[in-house]
């Protein structure tokens, strides 16, 4: 098989690898690309797809250690940049596994993971990969693969995977429309009493720094948030990140992006995402597939 071919088969799996394990959208991109370039001058690869997964996830390793000291002098909280997945662009979503792989809740509890541990969870939750094909790729033992995937687990034995979403639509239009409406009593009933926001403006644009928590708080904060948008703005449904979310945009260029974790009939967590550089691959997936200039609510 061509090597251009042979690459671009398996481009979608590197850069779904690469987008776990970096929370970026944009640097992921850049691993691939280097990840292409060392495949272009390499010989004799007996297995490709091994070969590539290899690479790739060294580089996100070796790039973790650099990402990790810029996000310790990020101003406020940090967010995963945002993707949309509805095309696929992360692999298929078509399960609750496949789509908590993506979301926004579990990969901010990746950060807390050693660059190592996090590579074990990822190609073992999100690929399904054998701990023979892990260890491999890392360069461990099998028991060390083990090891360190049983210690991932207990670190983030936390995490509450979602449950279904099929209202999730239906509750969000409802909220919308509450927090445009400065119905504070409105929201409050959507919230959990102990709901916290948590907003990554990186310093970029106006944005809490700290999480902002309790239902009447979240719901007070979210109506001032959407009374400094202009009248030209718009909110849109869009999937990111294997979940619904709402977006706000003019003359297509997106202003923030609103993330909720649901469970059940309430908003727990909402998650914005405003640094304008945390939504330019949104922004791109959106010009390409022609949705940014006719979304509509």
């Amino acid at each position: 098989m061509d090597d251009v071919v042979e690459f671009e088969a398996q481009r979608s799996r590197l850069f779904g690898i690469a987008y776990r394990m970096l929370g970026s959208a944009t640097e992921a991109e850049d691993i691939v690309q280097e990840t292409y370039l060392r495949w272009s001058q390499a010989d004799g690869v007996d297995t490709p797809s091994a070969w590539l997964a290899t690479v790739v996830t060294n580089l996100c390793l070796n790039h973790l250690t650099s990402a990790r000291a810029r996000r310790e002098r990020y101003v406020g909280p940090w967010l995963p940049e945002s993707v949309a997945t509805a095309d696929g662009a992360l692999g298929p979503v078509d399960t609750a596994e496949r789509r908590e792989s993506v979301s926004f809740a579990l990969l901010v509890l990746l950060e807390q993971l050693t660059p190592v541990e996090r590579a074990v969870f990822v190609l073992r939750e999100a690929f399904a990969y054998p701990h023979a094909d892990v260890a491999a790729v890392l360069g461990l033992s099998e028991a060390n693969s083990r090891q360190l995937h049983r210690r991932a687990r207990q670190r983030l034995a936390g995490h509450q995977p979602r449950t279904s979403a099929s209202r999730d639509r239906e509750l969000l239009e409802r909220f919308l429309a509450a927090a445009s409406e400065g119905d504070v009593a409105g929201l409050e009933r959507m919230l959990a009493a102990d709901a916290t926001s948590w907003a990554d403006g990186g310093g970029k644009v106006n944005a809490a720094r700290r999480p902002v928590v309790g239902a009447n708080k979240v719901a007070r904060y979210l109506i001032g948030l959407l009374r400094r948008f202009n009248a030209a703005t718009t909110a849109t449904f869009v999937e990111v990140n294997g979940d619904l979310a709402v977006l706000g945009w003019v003359d297509e260029t997106p202003l923030g992006l609103f993330a909720p974790q649901i469970e059940g009939d309430r908003v727990v967590t909402l998650r914005i995402v405003a640094n304008p550089d945390k939504l330019t691959y949104l922004a791109g997936q959106l010009s390409r597939s022609g949705e940014l200039s006719g979304l509509q609510g």
